[in-house]
């Protein structure tokens, strides 16, 4: 009876209060599966403009799978998380070559798919297929966890919140119930300060009655963030300069950049031996130019940036090219290396 209860209460409310967001005006499978990609990670409201751009671009599972990754990179640039793209790339191509281009809708063949986890596959099939599957995200996790007064991040604790969300979605609406306890999990039920007054489900709410709901987060302990020193040169010959494509696999896969080293070396002839013996002692150190500082989710990066001289007799273990400056915005670069651009701009 209670779940029937929180279920029709939680509907009434969604349909009432209910965030106008892109991807909810169609339940187009295709559509649906991008914008939880782009999601995850990221907040709703980073992700609306490049989901945008993204189906102006590329309207569908075929457009995607046509693509060059080096155009879809760009087009996601600045996103973040860059292996969200490459899987999405590599599983619509999987989608067109196995599947006919028709995405599939059983969940086996779905979460088969590069870069689709459980959680991908409950969102989207419930939303767009009408799948009675809990979508548990950070949002769901906490409001399901004050519910049944959880405080710890347990193994035991997180199969009790996704029973309790499984019950919860068999009704004839299962989308719209995971859509609508996101929208109470990031505009109600905050971890620290919950507006538990205007809760259409305080009544069933354990961490409500407690009086100290936001005992009841899941939160877990903060680690200290970790910096990494690195180093990034401008090597300069004759106008142009070079810039280096990392591998697939890892952060920023895939992406350009300034020749970048991870060291703490400080000295002129430490960081100038290190390039050298990179890429060719033909090249020469000759000031550095700036520093600048970026976040990551998990640790964060100093870099300083040089700028070198030489021969364009360089050699390399990675894809590079020579270009000029104005070329900058023809490739996708980390948020790092526009920071490094806007130090050549200012110079």
């Amino acid at each position: 009876m209670q779940y029937t209860t929180i279920y029709t209460s939680t509907l009434k409310w969604y349909d009432k209060h209910k965030r106008d967001l892109p991807w909810r005006r169609s339940t187009d499978i295709y559509s649906v599966w991008l914008s939880e990609v782009m999601l995850q990670q990221t907040q709703v409201k980073t992700a609306i403009p490049y989901y945008i751009k993204w189906l102006k671009n590329f309207k569908s599972v075929e457009d995607v799978a046509r693509a060059d990754i080096d155009v879809l990179l760009k087009v996601w640039e600045g996103l973040g998380f860059y292996s969200r793209c490459r899987n999405f790339h590599k599983a619509c191509k999987i989608v067109v070559e196995k599947h006919g281009g028709k995405i599939p809708t059983s969940f086996d063949d779905f979460i088969a798919l590069p870069g689709v986890g459980t959680y991908i596959a409950n969102a989207v099939l419930s939303i767009a297929c009408n799948t009675k599957l809990p979508a548990i995200d950070v949002n769901l996790k906490r409001v399901y966890a004050r519910m049944l007064g959880l405080k710890n991040d347990t193994k035991r604790n997180n199969i009790r919140i996704h029973k309790y969300g499984f019950n919860l979605v068999q009704g004839a609406r299962p989308g719209d119930f995971n859509q609508a306890v996101m929208d109470i999990g990031s505009q109600i039920c905050h971890p620290s300060k919950p507006l538990c007054n205007v809760c259409p489900n305080k009544t069933y709410c354990k961490a409500y009655v407690s009086k100290k709901p936001y005992l009841y987060a899941l939160q877990k302990k903060d680690k200290k963030t970790k910096t990494k020193k690195m180093i990034a040169a401008l090597i300069m010959v004759d106008g142009k300069c070079v810039i280096e494509k990392r591998d697939d696999a890892g952060l920023l896969g895939g992406l350009w950049e300034f020749p970048t080293i991870e060291t703490s070396a400080t000295l002129d002839e430490d960081i100038n031996t290190l390039f050298q013996s990179r890429f060719s002692k033909q090249i020469t150190l000759i000031e550095k130019m700036g520093s600048v500082k970026h976040s990551y989710s998990h640790f964060k990066v100093d870099v300083d940036f040089y700028l070198f001289s030489g021969s364009q007799k360089l050699k390399s273990k990675k894809l590079f090219k020579w270009i000029n400056i104005d070329e900058f915005d023809s490739y996708a670069f980390s948020k790092v290396n526009h920071k490094l651009k806007r130090i050549i701009n200012n110079d």
